[in-house]
């Protein structure tokens, strides 16, 4: 008797999401579309260097969750093994001292051109 009432729940739940309105649907096909096609506005240098400054510091933070995950392999492997812990420990260590220097540089960058774009506007 349960298990149809789980299998009724999980037919008749997915009705209750209606989709929302699309009534902007069409704008932001448009405005995708002319990025995709470089028929858009060109973007002014300041937006330029702070989305490759944002992508950058992305592709960091991304390899210190690989460093991460590297280092945590490595000591859940490493079966007693002391010099393999401290090879660990060194890993992450240096990969919390990385994302902390990223951190301050994403801090630093997004000042300097928030206030640089704040003068020139």
């Amino acid at each position: 008797m349960i298990k149809y009432a789980i299998y009724g729940a999980a037919i008749l739940l997915p009705l209750v999401g209606h989709a929302q309105g699309v009534t902007g649907l069409e704008t932001n096909l448009d405005t995708l579309g002319g990025e995709a096609y470089g028929t858009s506005s060109p973007t002014d240098l300041l937006t330029l260097i702070g989305t490759v400054i944002n992508v950058l510091l992305g592709l960091l933070g991304v390899i210190f969750l690989l460093l991460t995950i590297y280092a945590g392999f490595i000591w859940m492997t490493a079966q007693g093994n002391e010099e393999k812990v401290e090879k660990a420990i060194g890993i992450l260590k240096t990969g919390i001292i990385g994302m902390i220097v990223t951190l301050a540089a994403y801090s630093i960058a997004n000042f300097v051109v928030g206030e640089v774009s704040d003068a020139t506007a």
